[in-house]
């Protein structure tokens, strides 16, 4: 058997499915709950939620006492294209999800300087599932057949984050948190030849299939505090460090997961039994400023560092025939989030932000990342609260975030001209309840 296109033996000897596309600084959210991401993320020096427990813990010493309920509709929208291979397009299917979050916080005891809080939080919620989709066209003068591919994806992730802050003077607060996590990930890539021309794809050409989920558990911890500087400014920082999990197993059959041989252009299925991938939480470092220049306006900016390059640079799957290597080959993030917030009234808040950060990888690794379109760089939020009485409030945040369109460069040795695509909206409301 030929193929039309010699990157596509490359393809096939190397193709491994990177694990899930989240986003939307990767694929961690650039915030929790209607109160952080109505300000891009800017919260470090600002924390105004129980979600701040998840974030930078010292916070949940300075909002007082209370309850967060939050719920975010979160609704991406992904492409991928090979009609330069003289393929197709097509866009996944799946466009909506739920992301839940609880959080609370309260004095360990009347007028204590110390607080407990914590709460459980859904940080990410993506995935993408693409049909069956031409890739590349028959080519009579080689020859070669239709060729067609599919893909996808899931991921659940949560963090439990019991955490401790404490008021340590009139301007210093520190807190500690650590954090419980939880993660399953499925995903799949199949390519399939048309070798009888009927325009169905029959012969398995290459197959990555880990679509039976995986879970496991991971632990952690969070450092943070809060300087006041002086009555109209504070200055905040927290570090989280690398979540570690227990592997992820896989009970495959023979034949999920095939190799490809360049020289004899034929696929042959690994043994089945238990495959393992190590897929951890990258560590991260923010900074964070907020300035009051009335009792009304409060104006917030964070720096935040994510070290993707360590869990998402290079990555393997192992079991009974070695290593199979995925190498998605993420760099690191620097984040930018500015947030404005305005009491217009006594009890109601206005609020909007801009977040920023560039894709963790570039062209030349669109080819790795067809199902890891995790390339979106603006963020665009708005979003209030209304505070009925001296218990209630509802909030809620509206994201847009732009379309971005990555294509891998015409010299890209596996799929020259392929494009993935993502743009996101989320809307999310929260109740809260002060004790």
């Amino acid at each position: 058997m030929s193929y039309p296109h010699p990157g596509l033996v490359a393809l096939l000897a190397g193709l491994a499915l990177s694990p899930l596309a989240h986003a939307t600084n990767g694929y961690q959210l650039i915030g929790v709950g209607a109160y952080q991401k109505s300000l891009a993320g800017a919260v470090t020096a600002n924390p105004g939620s129980a979600m701040t427990a998840v974030a930078n813990p010292a916070g949940i010493a300075r909002i007082g006492r209370r309850a967060d309920f939050s719920m975010e509709a979160f609704m991406p929208e992904r492409e991928v294209d090979f009609a330069r291979l003289g393929g197709a397009s097509e866009d996944s299917s799946v466009e909506l999800y739920g992301i839940p979050a609880i959080g609370w916080t309260a004095p360990v005891h009347d007028n204590s300087p110390v607080y407990f809080g914590g709460g459980m939080y859904g940080t990410s919620g993506m995935g993408v599932d693409y049909p069956a989709t031409r890739i590349m066209a028959a080519n009579p003068g080689i020859p070669s057949p239709n060729v067609d591919w599919d893909g996808y994806s899931g991921i659940a992730f949560w963090q439990m984050a019991p955490a401790l802050g404490w008021n340590v003077n009139d301007r210093l607060t520190v807190g500690a948190a650590v954090l419980i996590d939880y993660q399953s990930v499925a995903f799949k890539q199949r390519m399939m030849a048309d070798t009888n021309a009927d325009g169905v794809g029959d012969t398995v050409m290459s197959n990555f299939d880990l679509s039976r989920s995986a879970s496991a558990f991971g632990m952690g911890f969070s450092l943070g505090a809060l300087y006041d500087i002086s009555p109209s400014v504070t200055v905040g920082a927290y570090y989280k460090s690398e979540q570690a999990f227990d592997p992820l197993e896989y009970n495959l059959s023979q034949g999920d997961i095939t190799a490809f041989d360049a020289n004899t252009g034929t696929s042959t299925p690994l043994p089945g039994g238990r495959y393992e991938l190590d897929l951890d939480y990258p560590q991260q470092l923010s900074l964070g400023v907020a300035v009051r220049p009335t009792d009304a306006l409060t104006v917030s900016f964070d720096l935040r560092w994510i070290e993707w390059s360590a869990t998402m640079g290079k990555l393997a799957v192992k079991g009974p025939a070695g290593d199979i290597p995925m190498d998605p080959g993420w760099d690191d993030q620097t984040v930018y989030a500015l947030g404005v917030a305005w009491a217009a009234t006594d009890r109601l808040n206005l609020r909007a932000g801009y977040n920023f950060a560039e894709a963790p990888f570039d062209e030349d690794e669109v080819s790795r990342n067809l199902i890891l379109p995790a390339i979106v760089e603006e963020h665009y939020t708005v979003g209030a609260d209304y505070r009925f009485n001296g218990h209630w409030d509802l909030g809620f945040h509206y994201m847009l975030v732009p379309e971005k369109r990555m294509r891998a460069p015409s010299n890209d040795p596996m799929l020259p001209g392929a494009a993935i695509s993502l743009a996101e909206r989320s809307f999310g409301m929260n109740i809260g309840y002060r004790f």
